[in-house]
């Protein structure tokens, strides 16, 4: 009965908390993303796909599907007779033989009439789409209905699993593993291919129900050929595997052997399709294995998905360290004297000029009016352009830094395989800064300057109804502000003998302890919004490495839910006898 169906009592309470751990590991799975290219991690994308597919094919959709018919898939390497077999078994052509075409590349599945309901496009492998007619697509499985088949079974005729076609080889795997019980196939010719028996192997490692058939064995050695396989077996952990021998025949037109040749094991197929226990012993048997192996896998996962995490955080760390350089080089060069040069030191000595608006600043004005206005002639003007000009310098040097920042860090990311493949898969180019910073600049520095008309209109007190401070205005006491704070301490020498003008020009009309606290404002200002500019850089920079990490607890949330999955696992089995399952 499905679990959807079931009452409540203990083992189908655990039933039903094995089918939401099991849903919650597939979750953990698919949020541990291995996106960066470490060493080994093409092996451990597959295994950690290969988890996802298991339980997505099988494990999930059988738990939640208990009455389904017992899935038999028939799988071996090529030339054993699989298509034959099947045939012969369900008494008719359902799919063809080898001698018809090269191999089999689409999955047949042969049921009956009234387990249909069992094989829709929503339950067993769901990629798989669905025909009623013969194809070689592989991305179809073929449905054959047939009363031949007794209700409770169903056998799927699978491409080889040595083929040379890499499709059929994978398709054969996915088929095998979706699969509640083997029905493998070998030959006398065969049956010692390591091939298959890397099959074997891992059907007795997970505890697959196995059943093999050594076909197209003359009659006279299929009893001293089985005995070889039987030990074989037994070696292999596959010593309570049935084993049944198919002696070589003629084959009909229809593709089938005489009925008498695989009358074991239609009996022994029939026998399971009439009992219900022992077809649910085997689900259990098979479920139960595929769960303890699929969580012992998802531990490798749960590492490299770690491994990840740290390479991204090594990745940001040298995006960090590279852009903390060029930041601190940056705010050095704002208030160093380095942008007192050019047309900004022009516009800034036109300004000031050679010391007559300090003269007559610093005298009485009661009694050199007519002095202190024919110096302030035209200042308003000049102090706009030495505006222009910083506002220009600043954007420039901004740029700049921005451009130089980017490029150290796309070479440290070069250096590294992983940082070079986010390089080339950004959408925007991560060697240049980027395409809005000179936008960016530009309107910092001018809220900047238009911060410092405020700073000085508001901490000049009294001073503001001063002649001295009407003379020169607020904005040229600003822009006079931001040359002295560009300047520094030690500014270039053509820059000096102006620079010194400008900072007593500042302490002449606010006065010396004004001045000073204007000028540290203004520099911390001008600080915090360079850095911001390039902090905005460096998160625009590390954000393809963001959105490639897995989720920060992936590693430890997928080891938490496969333990949860083991832990009922191993409660189940101790329910075994009081109806416990898996």
């Amino acid at each position: 009965m499905s679990t959807s169906h079931r009452g409540k009592s203990g083992d189908e309470i655990t039933g039903s908390q094995m089918l939401t751990g099991l849903i919650r590991l597939r979750g953990a799975l698919q949020a541990a993303a291995l996106p960066l290219d470490l060493p080994g991690v093409a092996a451990l994308r597959e295994h950690r796909q290969q988890v996802i597919d298991q339980l997505e094919d099988y494990v999930i959709p059988r738990l939640m599907s208990l009455d389904a018919p017992l899935l038999t898939v028939v799988g071996g390497s090529t030339g054993a007779g699989k298509s034959t077999l099947v045939n012969t078994l369900v008494g008719h052509r359902v799919t063809a033989p080898g001698v018809l075409r090269p191999t089999t590349r689409s999955p047949v599945l042969a049921h009956h009439p009234d387990d249909g309901k069992w094989f829709g496009q929503d339950r067993l492998l769901p990629d798989l789409k669905r025909v009623d007619h013969p194809t070689n697509d592989h991305d179809c499985i073929q449905l054959v209905p047939t009363a031949s088949v007794p209700k409770g079974i169903a056998i799927l005729d699978a491409p080889d699993v040595d083929s040379v076609e890499e499709r059929n080889r994978i398709l054969a795997g996915q088929l095998l593993s979706a699969a509640d019980l083997w029905l493998f196939v070998t030959s006398a010719a065969r049956y010692s291919d390591q091939v298959p028996w890397d099959y074997l192997k891992l059907a007795a490692d997970r505890s697959t129900s196995v059943a093999l058939v050594l076909d197209r064995t003359p009659p006279e050695s299929v009893e001293t050929v089985s005995g070889h396989l039987a030990r074989m077996m037994a070696s292999r952990g596959l010593k309570d595997s049935p084993l049944f021998g198919v002696a070589e025949g003629t084959v009909s037109d229809d593709g089938l052997l005489p009925a008498g040749h695989v009358a074991e094991i239609r009996a022994w197929l029939e026998a399971l399709a009439a009992d219900a226990g022992a077809r649910n012993a085997i689900v259990h048997q098979t479920v139960g294995g595929s769960i303890r192996i699929l969580t012992r896998r998802v531990y490798p996962v749960a590492d490299a998905a770690e491994e990840q995490l740290v390479a991204i955080g090594d990745l940001t760390t040298l995006v960090e360290r590279q852009y903390d350089i060029v930041s601190k080089h940056l705010l050095t060069s704002a208030s160093d004297g380095t942008l007192l040069r050019g047309d900004l030191l022009t516009r800034w000595q036109e300004f000031v000029g050679s010391g007559e608006l300090l003269r007559s600043l610093e005298a009485k004005v009661g009694f050199v009016r007519e002095r202190l206005m024919n110096a302030i002639k035209g200042k308003p003007q000049q102090a706009e352009r030495v505006a222009v000009a910083i506002e220009t310098g600043l954007e420039t040097l901004v740029v700049e830094h921005g451009e130089q920042a980017a490029a150290r860090a796309a070479a440290a990311w070069r250096a590294t395989p992983y940082g070079a493949q986010l390089i080339d898969a950004a959408t925007e180019d991560l060697t240049r800064a980027g395409r809005d910073l000179r936008r960016r600049a530009v309107a910092e520095v001018q809220a900047w300057q238009s911060e410092l008309q405020d700073l000085v209109r508001s901490e000049s007190g009294d001073v503001r109804t001063s002649a001295r401070f009407l003379a020169v205005g607020v904005r040229g006491l600003a822009v006079t502000l931001a040359v002295v704070v560009l300047g520094g301490e030690q500014p270039p020498v053509a820059a000096s003998d102006s620079l010194r003008l400008g900072v007593r020009l500042l302490e002449t009309v606010v006065g010396p302890g004004t001045a000073g606290m204007l000028r540290r404002r203004a520099r911390t200002s001008l600080d915090d919004r360079l850095g911001a500019l390039l902090a905005a850089e460096r998160t625009r920079y590390v954000a393809p490495a963001d959105q490639w990490q897995p989720t920060k607890d992936a590693g430890e949330n997928l080891r938490t839910a496969a333990r949860r999955v083991d832990d009922l696992r191993y409660a189940a089995t101790m329910q075994k006898g009081t109806g416990g399952h898996l």
